[in-house]
């Protein structure tokens, strides 16, 4: 699954990313609205880790998205 089906179907989607970063508020949620940038920026913020490593999480989590669908 490529990242913009996700933005496009962010609100099915986004069940699946608060499982994996819930330290993230729906007021972030509604802000990202799937955008892959905002979100690793928020999750670097969130939880304290580098820039390389935010998007290493990321890739992971689509890649266990595209394993669902």
């Amino acid at each position: 699954m490529n990242w913009d089906r996700i933005e496009g179907n962010w609100k099915q989607l986004n069940g699946h990313v608060r499982e994996q970063w819930g330290r993230l508020t729906d007021d972030h949620f509604k802000v990202l609205a799937g955008r892959r940038d905002c979100l690793a920026g928020r999750i670097q913020e969130r939880y304290g880790i580098s820039q390389d490593e935010s998007k290493k999480q990321l890739a992971a989590c689509q890649k266990r998205m595209k394993q669902i669908n």
